[in-house]
């Protein structure tokens, strides 16, 4: 089925005013320029301000300025900032769903998965921050003697690049345990996508974060992002593994750390106990929110034989009956793709598989009627390595289905692969879904679900093994990483030497003791 975009660019136009611009631009340096678009019509949406590599420089000075006298408010009171973000942001929700969906495309029902997320995030460390990041005491050298703590220290300015795909939800997501940290942050957005970007910075400042503490820099990635990562005390970065690979030279060259959610080629599998239609059902979500442009949606499935015919006529009828279209509204089920690229990468990738001998079950079609950027959600049979969309990642709403054998060949199979971020197994048992879920080299995987149950657990790390990135975010390493840890040590009473007039043999006798009686004790 199919939804016309009634009214697009009507409600842009009311949205996207030139004073709407100028209140998100205010204070955002940029002596050139740079455009955004919508590809629900492809028409420009605005003009924004592009840095220069000296404007990038001075932001992250004005940031690295503003940045002690944060880190020096009690960690209380910044967390409460994002508190009052998390209500203005759930208050607010009309505009940015409006705001997200011109800017991706995305159906509406995405859009406000981003902002689910996002209130997840700022409510977790809103309320988790002062725990994480209190002076923890450890059992000292020497029990009674030495006193141990550790403090947690923020790191300085984060540098953070943030995509296209999920403009609210990586880019206020990430910032956010950064910002409670004590950290200053610069952001890099997509240009295609800063309104958004621009929006939650906006809506921070107004939750009472001072304004230097998170800058944003505009302009082309090959320019500014090097920038960026050249000028930061950390990295955060989501986006391709190759990029990623800079990135991380780049900080490594430089010795400061980094976290990079990179790509994926996730697996479902789908045990021969598991329900066929209810498995159909959670794929079409798996595979198809936001047209397949997720870093942890699903793009292989595996199915064993005893359910494969019942499992893809589901899928097959499930997939068929979505609906196309984004309109600024509730009611359609797959958006649009962000650009002209992506729809050509995918395109590409099913235009080579058939030839080379895939069948194409639903979808495998453009649909310029729709928009310019829309493509049919699509199910491929008959893939075979020899095939790009067999490893490669696609990055659109297209998924290949497989025949396999048993838990073991399932397993191999999934795993084969250089990536390593999700996976989803399904199947009518727990106890032996979860036997195979952690048998599966992913960072996350979800029993009887694509990819929700484990991303928006936010206490639970979040990320990728393999191809698909280094560090996490959610939970305590989200929020740790963007710390420095300090160890502070106090020796009481005897010094860690001979004393006393004990001599060396002596004193290496009592220790040596002292070791098997903790040892005894259980210290540590």
């Amino acid at each position: 089925m199919t939804t016309a975009q009634p009214g697009v660019q009507a409600r842009a136009d009311g949205l996207v005013t030139a004073e709407f611009v100028a209140s998100l631009t205010e204070g955002v340096a940029g002596s050139g320029l740079t455009a955004c678009h919508s590809p629900l019509t492809g028409t420009r949406l605005a003009e924004l301000p592009a840095a220069t590599e000296d404007e990038v420089a001075r932001t992250f000075v004005r940031a690295a300025a503003a940045q002690p006298a944060w880190a020096a408010t009690p960690v209380r009171r910044r967390a409460a900032v994002l508190l009052r973000f998390h209500d203005l942001l759930l208050a607010r929700q009309g505009e940015i769903l409006d705001l997200v969906q011109l800017e991706t495309g995305k159906a509406r029902l995405h859009a406000h998965e981003e902002l689910l997320a996002v209130a997840l995030a700022a409510r977790h460390y809103g309320r988790g921050a002062p725990a994480y990041l209190r002076p923890r005491r450890h059992t000292g050298a020497v029990p009674g003697l030495t006193r141990v703590r550790e403090l947690r220290h923020p790191r300085g300015v984060v540098g953070h690049i943030a995509p296209w795909n999920y403009p609210l939800e990586l880019t206020a997501g990430d910032a956010l345990p950064a910002l409670v940290a004590g950290n200053a942050v610069v952001t890099k957005p997509d240009s295609e996508t800063a309104l958004t970007a621009l929006w939650a910075r906006r809506l921070m400042v107004e939750a009472g974060l001072p304004g230097d503490v998170w800058r944003m820099v505009l302009g082309d990635g090959p320019v500014v992002g090097p920038q960026v990562v050249e000028r930061a005390d950390y990295v955060a970065f989501t986006g391709s593994t190759r990029t990623g690979r800079e990135v991380a030279r780049r900080a490594g060259g430089r010795l400061v750390g980094a976290s990079l959610e990179l790509g994926g080629k996730n697996a479902m599998l789908v045990l021969d106990d598991a329900d066929p239609d209810k498995a159909a059902a959670g794929a079409v979500r798996a595979c198809f929110a936001s047209a397949g442009q997720l870093c942890v949606s699903v793009e292989r499935i595996y199915v064993q034989e005893a359910v494969a015919g019942a499992f893809l006529a589901a899928f097959a009828a499930r997939t068929r009956a979505l609906r196309l279209g984004a309109p600024l509204d509730w009611g359609t089920d797959v958006g649009s793709l962000a650009s002209r690229a992506r729809l050509d990468a995918v395109a590409r990738h099913v235009a080579d598989a058939v030839e080379r001998g895939a069948e194409v079950l639903t979808g495998g079609r453009a649909r310029p009627d729709v928009g310019p950027y829309f493509y049919e959600p699509t199910v491929l049979t008959g893939v075979t390595p020899a095939m790009a969309v067999c490893a490669e990642e696609t990055f659109g709403p297209v998924v290949s289905v497989y025949r396999c054998g048993d838990d073991a060949d399932a397993i191999a199979r999934a795993n084969d692969t250089r990536y390593g971020l999700n996976a989803s197994v399904w199947s009518g048992s727990a106890r032996r879904a979860r036997r195979v879920a952690a048998r599966l080299r992913a960072g996350t995987v979800n029993i009887n679900e694509g990819y929700g149950a484990a991303y928006a657990s936010v206490r639970a790390p979040m990320g990728g093994m393999g191809d698909s990135g280094l560090g996490r975010r959610h939970g305590a390493e989200g929020i740790l990483k963007y710390t420095e840890a300090q160890t502070i040590a106090e020796q009481r009473l005897l010094p860690l030497a001979p004393s006393h007039g004990m001599d060396d043999r002596g004193y290496a006798a009592v220790m040596s003791r002292s070791l098997k009686a903790l040892k005894v004790l259980r210290f540590r």
